[in-house]
This record gives structure tokens, sequence and C-alpha cells, in this order.
């Protein structure tokens, strides 16, 4: 992540994330309504300390459900404060006493009945309060506040999905090279993921580093329209009237996540894409084999509903809401340099 550029240029404050878990809040936001009815239990939990497998995995037990039969929108970190909704397969119309479940850090909140299984990524987004401390200058912090509240970050991956000191991309660096094979179905996906993620940061940054922003479109681009996931590509008689959307943020410019399958992009834009990965062959080689099918990333993200206040002159709350798959941390990297524990999870 240390070669990856910034949008608004490299932070100078520094300040201490996590110092306590509880400076690190998640909650999920699903997006839809429960349906009271169905053969899929939905327990909302709120954790403190523990992993989100750890906790599916023991009410699984606790509630006489295999493991195949339980899902979940998203991971949650383990060193914060999370709510999320836990999904098992459980037919029949009883609902279960959850009253004698007992694990440490672990609050059941509700317990309903729904029609569909949850799925992984089946979320609108995840709300976010932080706690920021020992933060070395409020003026600059203030300043960077405000441009990231009109401007938003990157969308860059975070550290968290490519493993403790970057294991995960390492070990799909190997397996792309026949070094290397994951035998687990779990370990093949993170490692996948890993990998399609490392190469958006990569063609993310290099845009930045061609254009200075996220936000100048060129013939052929894949253009998302903001909050949707449907894109289309910009020809080139288009480009004055696409250029004034995306300035007024009505379209974003999306990066690919390589896979097999058309990319999305064509003349310029594709050739651009193909050159920042031109020395990714074999990581490409990776998803392609593994049918992984190719899809379209925005590069930028504007946190909602982005707003803070100063608890001293040391210490800033910061409250926001992210899509699915954005990270937490990429709008902190933006803020300041980080000290302290940053990995956190959204998906």
């Amino acid at each position: 992540m240390s070669e990856l550029l910034y949008l608004h240029g490299k932070p100078r404050a520094t300040g201490v994330i996590k110092a306590n878990p509880e400076d690190f809040v998640v909650i999920e936001d699903l997006g839809y309504p429960y349906d009271g009815e169905g053969e899929q239990l939905l327990v909302r939990i709120r954790k403190i300390g523990c992993n989100t497998r750890f906790v599916a995995e023991a009410l699984a037990k606790f509630l006489g459900v295999h493991v195949r039969d339980l899902s979940y929108a998203g991971m949650k970190d383990r060193h914060a404060v999370t709510e999320q909704t836990l999904c098992f397969r459980l037919p029949g119309n009883a609902m279960p006493d959850l009253s004698e479940f007992k694990l440490e850090g672990v609050e059941i909140l509700q317990v309903v009945r729904h029609k569909r299984k949850l799925r992984t990524g089946a979320l609108a987004g995840n709300a976010f309060r932080l706690v920021i401390r020992q933060i070395s200058d409020q003026t600059v912090v203030e300043q960077r506040l405000q441009k990231i509240q009109k401007s938003g970050v990157p969308n860059y991956f975070g550290e968290q999905r490519f493993g403790r000191e970057g294991n995960n991309l390492t070990q799909a660096q190997q397996w792309a090279q026949d070094r290397f094979r994951p035998r687990d179905r779990n370990k093949k996906g993170l490692l996948l993921s890993a990998t399609r993620s490392h190469l958006f940061n990569q063609v993310t940054s290099a845009r930045l580093q061609r254009d200075g922003n996220l936000d100048a479109v060129m013939s052929g681009d894949a253009l998302q329209l903001t909050g949707r996931g449907s894109w289309f590509v910009a020809q080139t008689e288009e480009l004055t009237e696409l250029q004034q959307r995306v300035n007024q943020d009505e379209l974003r410019i999306t990066a690919p996540l390589p896979g097999r399958g058309d990319w999305g992009t064509q003349v310029e834009a594709l050739e651009f894409e193909q050159h920042s990965l031109a020395g990714a062959a074999e990581m490409i080689t990776l998803l392609e084999r593994e049918r992984v099918d190719a899809a379209r990333r925005a590069m930028r993200v504007v946190p909602k509903d982005l707003h803070w206040n100063w608890w001293d002159d040391v210490t800033l709350e910061m409250a926001f809401w992210l899509p699915a798959g954005s990270f937490a941390t990429s709008v902190v990297r933006e803020l300041l340099q980080q000290e302290g524990n940053d990995a956190d999870i959204a998906e």
C-alpha cells in the first residue's frame, strides 16, 4: 500500500487509530428489511474481540446447523466493535431460544426469519464511527477532512485484503508461478480476491499518476452511474458531455477487477489499463485459469454523511457510511499517517 498514490497528496499529520477496540465501530447495513418468515434464520449480533467466522461456527454448533448452511454478507474485524447479521438454514417455523448461547464478547441483538439465504456481498454498505487519538496537527487534519468530504478518496482495497504482511498476495504470486497451490476452497478465494484487489489498486494509482485525479475521462473508459453497479463505455464524441457528468458526480470512472472475459474498456482506456498491468501477466493468467470473471469498480469513493467533531486538540471523532466493498482504512489513509492497529474489514 505504501507505493500507492494519494488523491490529495501524502498526509502530513499523524494519529493513532484503535487505541481501544471501542474506537472503531462498524455497523453493517444490509439495505433491505427482514421478511419475518422463511427457512433462513437471521441472527443480528454485536461482537468485540472475535472474528466473524468463529462466532458464526459457534452459533451453528449451538443451533445444530452444518457449517455449509451458514452464511454472512461479509467479514468484520476482530479488533473493533461490530454489528452484523449471520444467516443459518433452519427449516420450520419454530424460533430457537438463543438465551442460553454464551460466547465472550458476543451479544445477540435480534433473531428473525427470512426467505432467502444471506450471500457474500449482499449488503448496501457499512456505517463507521472512528475515534482517532494523538493527532499531531489539528489544522492540517481539519483541512483534509473538508477535502475528503467534498471529493472523496481513492477506492483502494485496504491492507487487510492482502493478509498479514501481505502474505495472501505473496502466496497468490507463488500460486501463479506454480510454486504453491492452496487446497482449501476458502483459502483459494482469499488469494484470488487479494490478486484482483492488488491489480485494481495498481491501475487506480497509475491513473492518479497520469492525471493527478480520478475524474479525467478518456476515450473508452467504463463509466459507472454513481451509487449503481451498471456501467457503459465512453465514446470519443461524447467525452465533453461525459466529463461534465463526472464533474457533477453523476458518473464515476472505473478500474478493472481483472479476470476472464472482456474487461469492459476500449481503445485509449483499455490500452492504458493493459500497459499499467503489463508486469502482471502471471497473476492475470491465474485469475483466468481459475475462472474468475472480470468486473469493474469505481476508482473513487465519497464517504456518505461524513461528519466529525473534536473532543480536544488531539482527539477526533468521525462518522461516515461506505458502500459495500469499500474500506474505512482507505479513508483514514488519505486523512493522516496511521499509527497503531489499522486492520478493519468491510465487505
